[in-house]
């Protein structure tokens, strides 16, 4: 098996084991994040409905233009993505998220994006 399928299987099973425990629901929905090379995305799920709240993406035209970054897949990009995430999951209403890092690891992309959230006042 080659590196890049075999990492890729590995992140899978952490994924699952992951969603074992994590659950979201109407009161404390999921925060799920997948990084690409190039851009992040967000859900915020409810799990219990089977429904996607809302979503997000480094794509979208309304965060790139109030970004101003070159780049959308690095970790000061993370840092902006998580306050734009924070702040509209709480014009939406949701100050209380459960978080799903989707079976990567807890750090440099990850982390930034966790700790900016936080900092905008996102509770998990």
């Amino acid at each position: 098996m080659r590196r890049k399928q075999k990492e890729k299987t590995n992140r899978i099973v952490r994924h699952f084991r992951l969603r074992k425990k994590v659950s979201g629901t109407a009161e404390r929905p999921r925060l799920s994040i997948h990084p690409s090379l190039s851009h992040i995305e967000a859900q915020i799920i409810d799990d219990f409905d089977q429904k996607t709240l809302v979503g997000f993406t480094t794509k979208d035209k309304t965060f790139q233009k109030g970004a101003n970054l070159k780049h959308y897949g690095n970790v000061q990009a993370a840092q902006q993505f998580g306050k734009f995430v924070a702040d509209k999951a709480k014009a939406k209403g949701i100050e209380k998220v459960v978080f799903d890092r989707g079976g990567f690891q807890y750090h440099g992309r990850i982390k930034a994006f966790a700790e900016a959230a936080r900092e905008q006042g996102l509770s998990f």
